[in-house]
C-alpha cells in the first residue's frame, strides 16, 4: 500500500511497535528444553493481549501463530514438538493484522552458548538490513535494495537466498511489488515512491544458498544443511531515511 493520510501510518505504527514487541517477547524466552510449541504459544498470547492477529493464521491458515525457524530452516518453520538446543540459531518471525492494517518483521537468535561463527553471519545479515535501509529512497530503483544486500553477503563471505525476498504490505500481508530481490536484478527498476510500505529482509547462508520445502509443505530448509540467518522490517518510503515501522 501507500500511505495516504496520517491516519494510515499511526495505525501502521501500532501494528508494527506490536510485531516488533512480539519478537522480543518470544526471544526473551528463549532456552534449552522449550519447544517451539510453547513458545509459539506465547506469541499467540501476546498479540492477543495487544488486540491484533496473526498474519499468517488470517492470510493463509498458517499452522502456528509465528514462524519459528531452527539452523537450516531458513523461513515458515512450523511451531510443534522440537525442543530448542543449547547453541541453536533461531529465527522468530511475527507478522500480524491490526484494524486492517499489516506489519510484518523478524529476527535470528542464537541460544548461549554463543559460537562465533554463527554470530558473524547473524552480524553481517543484520548489516545488510540496515544498509538496504540506507539506500532505499523515494526516486532510486528498487534493485538499489538487492544492490546493498549482495554487497554485504559478498564482502562476508555468505551467499543468498535468491528465492526470498521483501514484498509490499499494508492492506494485505503481502501486496504490490509482491517480490523485492535480495540480490542486484539489473531489470528491476520499479522506482520506490514516497509513501511505499514494504518489508526489507535479507536471507544470508553459509551454504550455498539454496532451498526446499520439507514434508510439511511449508518448512524451507537448506539442501546442504547449512544455516542460514534473517532480519526484517516493514518501511515507509520517504525523500529521505525510510520510516522503520517495526523497530522498537
Amino acid at each position: 500500500m501507500t500511505i495516504e493520510s496520517e491516519h494510515d501510518l499511526v495505525k501502521l505504527m501500532k501494528i508494527g511497535r506490536i510485531c516488533g514487541l512480539t519478537v522480543q517477547y518470544i526471544a526473551r524466552h528463549l532456552e534449552p528444553g522449550i519447544t517451539t510449541r510453547e513458545l509459539d504459544r506465547l506469541g499467540a498470547d501476546f498479540l492477543e493481549k495487544h488486540g491484533a492477529r496473526s498474519a499468517p493464521i488470517v492470510t493463509y491458515k498458517f499452522p502456528g501463530a509465528t514462524c519459528i525457524s531452527i539452523n537450516d530452516e531458513v523461513a515458515h518453520g512450523i511451531p510443534g514438538d522440537r525442543v530448542v538446543q543449547a547453541g541453536d540459531m533461531v529465527n522468530i518471525d511475527v507478522s500480524a493484522e491490526l484494524e486492517g492494517y499489516f506489519a510484518d518483521t523478524g529476527a535470528s537468535f542464537i541460544v548461549p552458548p554463543i559460537d562465533p561463527v554463527k554470530q558473524r553471519l547473524c552480524d553481517f545479515t543484520r548489516v545488510a538490513l540496515d544498509k538496504a535501509i540506507d539506500v532505499a529512497r523515494s526516486g532510486s530503483p528498487i534493485n538499489v535494495i538487492g544492490k546493498a544486500i549482495e554487497s554485504e553477503a559478498k564482502r562476508g563471505g555468505y551467499s543468498l537466498i535468491r528465492e526470498l525476498g521483501g514484498h509490499g504490505i499494508g492492506r494485505g500481508l503481502h501486496e504490490e511489488p509482491r517480490n523485492i530481490p535480495n540480490f542486484y536484478h539489473p531489470k528491476a527498476r520499479f522506482p520506490l515512491h514516497e509513501g511505499l510500505v514494504m518489508t526489507i529482509e535479507p536471507f544470508l547462508c553459509m551454504g550455498k544458498g539454496k532451498i526446499y520445502t520439507d514434508r510439511d509443505g511449508w518448512t524451507l530448509k537448506t539442501i546442504d544443511g547449512t544455516f542460514a540467518a534473517q532480519y526484517e522490517h516493514t518501511i515507509v518510503i520517504t525523500k529521505d531515511r525510510p520510516i522503520l515501522v517495526t523497530a522498537i
